[in-house]
């Protein structure tokens, strides 16, 4: 046996197995209409009120391919396994991988009579079997062991591991024909049912390729990027229930793996060096280059050699935990006889093997055993599942990148791959995917809203052309006036010097008078040191401003140098914080002898910043958001994606941003965002701390009551409504990052935390509810070149409401923004609540024209804007908190306790600053 640390205990290499989506329960919302659908089915969204008719209609593709639904009883088991010790029986759980291993040498070799037609198993505990397996009891339990390359080298002989069956239900797949019909609820037995064909067609490739929950990587396209990492091209498959048929919706993916071959030269291609003695800590080795690369390879699989009992050559699989602290020739260890030796001694003694870097670090493994770098071996087809290091975010969105052509091609070509004719899982279990061609569609291609622009444009009103359109002698609908301003310049004055800062002014004066803002020609202009205090720095400029002027800037622009992300930071907090004071950052890279486009999309968020409105959606283009009788308001939430609260009248996005994996203890920060005027363009924001992980919004209630608290003085002081009549009668509640499952709590917890804010304070709007979500693989091709943007992709305002939608609930697709590179995603909208009874007309024009109104940019975005900024608010949180202060944002932070993980999150909210007064009505988030 190799040398082991006597302080470390065993690990465990991780697994992903593939699970459905949650299912759906009762029904909730205003009056509901069915279409086709009996009386009797449950739904927990709102029933299909209709199906949409505006637009132009255009056929289009669909990564989707129809499947059919097997005839015969589907039995369903339970499956455990553990691994028989000398002692007692281990309760780990074990890797996906090592159980699919498990089950193919149980029904392979173990038990090839019981197994016959196979079963399929999905990793962790369903199997599915096309027909019933010979239990005697419905309980069977199978001793399993593998090939003697997994033996352990202590001479043990290999591991037995005991594999439990328990037959827990029989699945009629006639239930997923009454679904996709609209004749049954999405109740439990539907969504086992989706769950074992998932199964089904996942056993073939998940045995042959490395897999990932509901995808699997294969070496036919791989590319290397360095620090020791490939990238491979994968495959995505989901059985998805749709109106009248049942689909396998397929799509290209990226797995990150480690590169094949020596550990020793995985580990000095991740640190840049070619030196192996480089990994020596008595020839230097830094120990905080130790720890960076013990956290790129820790859980990685690797083989070591040794000789066997009879003579051979024997590899035995180990997990890496982590990297020794000394080279071989100086790690001692005790022998189980007495004495002690160095590492390297041991192998020169027990294997004849003389180290060629016996200076070089050791791995520890989960066994504890201390093995040199240079005897370990990295199998192929292991996936990273680390975040990717950010200097290689670009190599991996090149490779994932796809125009639209290729990557419908890419996804045909899977089909290959996939062999779903060849399989024989799907075969016994009666399925037949029709793989000739991806699924042809009919689209309509939705007219987009008329935007409206202030006096003194040579156009008042302007039709956006595919999601696009310009500011050319275009004037904003409310510009600002800026009569005091100053430049603080942190970049060094030897590269940005008085010529470039007074080329910077020039063009952002002339951008800014060309929309119609009012601003005086000289700041004042300071170079200051960005190690210094960056708070003091700025209220100095700020002073000086006062002294001069008599009074403070209106607008701070600072010029930050490359890498500047902390200063940023401590402007905006600043800013946003501190003093209430709009700032604007500007790369000095980026505003060198910058374009005129540049500056003029400068001048789009400063101008909201600073309370002016750029544009809004022409009122007689959506009726429906404007319509004095019944004002809106609309909210949105996010949950790492957005989360949007959408008031008809008054728009809203909620946002929930989560810690990174490995920091449990830490906090989420929530954000509120929501329209104030009539027009939904002028936005505001409350943002919080809340439990860690917590995927709902606790503050929802005083969070939605302040932002509608907002509204209303709004529209009394502003807009001079009467009193009376300063209520939103509509709110629109766009909520992003929820899954299927989820969608329940939404309506159970959520909701009433709504209606509880509007009664108390005296209101009573009609409350929708939509949920927009972005994590899915539907994807929209054009059938051919002419019916395609110059992207390759389907024109911005794409929606798709059948072929592909829920057999029985409300819920469209709609592809809201032009392409630009790849190919776009749509967002799938379902509609969870509907005290309004929208059409479906109705929702799809109003999500679209929110898509227009996101004020930075003069293309429309993928999502409706309350949600876009309710995760830029989030994605500030950090800006809430002191910048010297004590609290630790690193990704890095260890795991902690629950009665820690309260304290931290006490810490949290404590030292949470809330956003000055004098920004919580303006859009300092622009």
């Amino acid at each position: 046996m190799p040398p082991r640390s006597a302080s470390v205990r065993g690990g465990s290499a991780r697994g992903a197995g593939g699970s459905a989506r949650g299912g759906r329960g009762a029904a909730r919302g205003g009056p509901q209409i069915g279409l086709a659908t009996g009386s009797h089915i449950t739904t927990v969204g709102v029933r299909r009120p209709d199906f949409g008719t505006n637009g132009k209609p255009l056929p289009i593709y669909v990564n989707s391919f129809v499947t059919t639904i097997p005839e015969s009883i589907i039995h369903h088991y339970d499956g455990t396994s553990s691994t028989f010790s000398v002692i007692a029986p281990s309760e780990k759980i074990l890797p996906a991988r090592l159980n699919m291993d498990l089950v193919k040498q149980m029904q392979t070799v173990v038990a090839p009579q019981i197994f016959s037609p196979r079963a399929v198993y999905d990793g962790r505990k369903n199997m599915f079997a096309a027909r019933e397996l010979p239990f005697e009891s419905g309980t069977k339990e199978f001793n399993v062991s593998l090939s003697e390359t997994r033996a352990e080298s202590n001479g043990k002989g290999p591991k037995i591991y005991k594999i439990r069956l328990t037959k827990v239900a029989e699945i009629n797949p006639e239930v997923l024909k009454r679904f996709i019909a609209g004749d049954q609820s999405h109740d439990n037995t539907v969504l086992t049912a989706i769950t074992a064909l998932n199964v089904v067609i996942r056993m073939e490739p998940t045995m042959k390729f490395p897999f990932n929950v509901r995808s699997f990587f294969t070496d036919r396209e791989t590319k290397d990027i360095g620090a020791g990492l490939q990238l491979w091209r994968g495959y995505f498959q989901s059985v998805r229930p749709a109106s009248g048929k049942m689909l396998i919706n397929v799509d290209i993916s990226t797995g990150t793996m480690y590169k094949a071959g020596p550990l020793l030269g995985l580990c000095l291609e991740y640190i840049g060096k070619n030196d192996p003695n480089f990994l020596a800590p008595k020839r230097g080795f830094p120990d905080r280059e130790r720890l960076r690369l013990q956290r790129f390879i820790s859980g990685i699989r690797i083989l070591t050699t040794h000789p066997g009992p009879d003579g051979t050559v024997q590899q035995t699989p180990r997990v890496v935990k982590k990297l020794s602290t000394a080279g071989a020739a100086a790690l001692n260890f005790t022998m189980r006889e007495g004495g002690t030796m160095t590492v390297a001694e041991y192998f020169q003694r027990t294997q004849n093997r003389k180290l060629q870097f016996p200076d070089v670090i050791c791995v520890e493994v989960g066994s504890g055993a201390l093995i040199p770098l240079e005897l370990c071996t990295v199998p192929p087809g292991q996936i990273m599942r680390k975040q990717v290091p950010p200097e290689k975010t670009k190599d991996v969105l090149d490779f994932a990148t796809k125009k639209p052509k290729d990557r419908l091609a890419s996804i045909v070509n899977g089909l290959g791959v996939l062999a779903y004719g060849q399989s024989e899982y799907v075969r016994q279990f009666g399925m037949n995917v029709n793989s000739s061609g991806p699924l042809k569609i009919q689209a309509r291609i939705l007219k987009p809203p008329t935007l409206k622009y202030g006096p003194g444009s040579k156009q008042l009103t302007i039709t956006p052309n595919n999601g696009a359109w310009n500011m050319v002698d275009k004037r904003f609908f409310k510009p600002v006036e800026i009569p005091r301003w100053v430049v603080v310049i942190y970049e060094q004055q030897r590269r940005f010097g008085d010529n470039a800062a007074r080329d910077m002014i020039a063009g952002l004066v002339s951008s800014c008078r060309d929309v119609g803002i009012r601003i005086v020609e000289t700041p004042y202009v300071y170079w200051e040191n960005g190690q210094g205090r960056i708070a003091d720095q700025l209220r100095a400029a700020g002073a000086a401003c006062v002294a001069a002027m008599g009074a403070g800037p209106n607008l701070v622009v600072v010029i930050l140098p490359e890498g500047g992300n902390d200063i940023y930071t401590a402007v905006k907090q600043f800013g946003d914080i501190t003093m209430g004071v709009a700032t604007q950052c500007m790369k000095s890279s980026k505003c060198f002898r910058a374009k005129p486009q540049y500056y003029a999309n400068v001048s789009l968020k400063i101008n909201v910043k600073l309370g002016g409105i750029n544009t809004i959606p022409d009122p007689s283009s959506v009726s429906v958001l404007t319509d004095p009788h019944n004002p809106t308001i609309v909210m949105g939430k996010i949950f790492y994606n957005i989360m949007r609260l959408l008031l008809s009248g008054f728009t809203a996005g909620a946002d929930v941003i989560h810690p990174a994996p490995g920091s449990d203890g830490r906090p989420s920060f929530t954000a509120l965002v929501a329209n104030v005027d009539s027009d939904t363009a002028k936005y505001i924001a409350d943002s919080r701390v809340q439990t860690s992980r917590q995927e709902m919004i606790e503050d929802l209630d005083s969070m939605s009551k302040h932002v509608l608290q907002m509204y209303m003085r709004y529209r009394e002081m502003a807009e001079k409504k009467e009193q009376g009549n300063t209520a939103p009668k509509r709110i629109i509640f766009y909520r992003d990052g929820v899954s299927e499952g989820q969608f329940k709590q939404v309506l159970d917890l959520e909701l009433p935390l709504l209606k509880k804010s509007c009664m108390e304070l005296g209101i009573d709007p009609k409350i929708t509810i939509i949920v927009v979500g972005k994590r899915h693989h539907v994807r929209f091709f054009p059938q051919n070149d002419r019916d395609g943007d110059r992207s390759g992709n389907c024109h911005a305002g794409t929606v798709v409401d059948r072929e592909v939608s829920h057999p029985t609930e409300f819920d469209f697709y709609l592809q809201s923004h032009g392409g630009l590179l790849g190919t776009s995603r749509p967002a799938h909208y379902s509609i969870l609540y509907d005290e309004n009874n929208f059409s479906a007309d109705s929702l799809q024009s109003l999500s679209f024209a929110l898509c227009h109104v996101y004020a930075r940019s003069t293309r429309s975005v993928s999502i409706p804007a309350p949600v876009y900024y309710a995760d830029i608010v989030c994605s500030r949180a950090k800006n809430h908190y002191d910048p010297q202060g004590t609290v630790d944002f690193s990704d890095t932070a260890t795991q902690i306790d629950g009665s820690q993980a309260d304290t931290s999150l006490e810490a949290f909210r404590r030292g949470f600053k809330p956003l000055h007064k004098a920004q919580s009505t303006l859009m300092y988030f622009s």
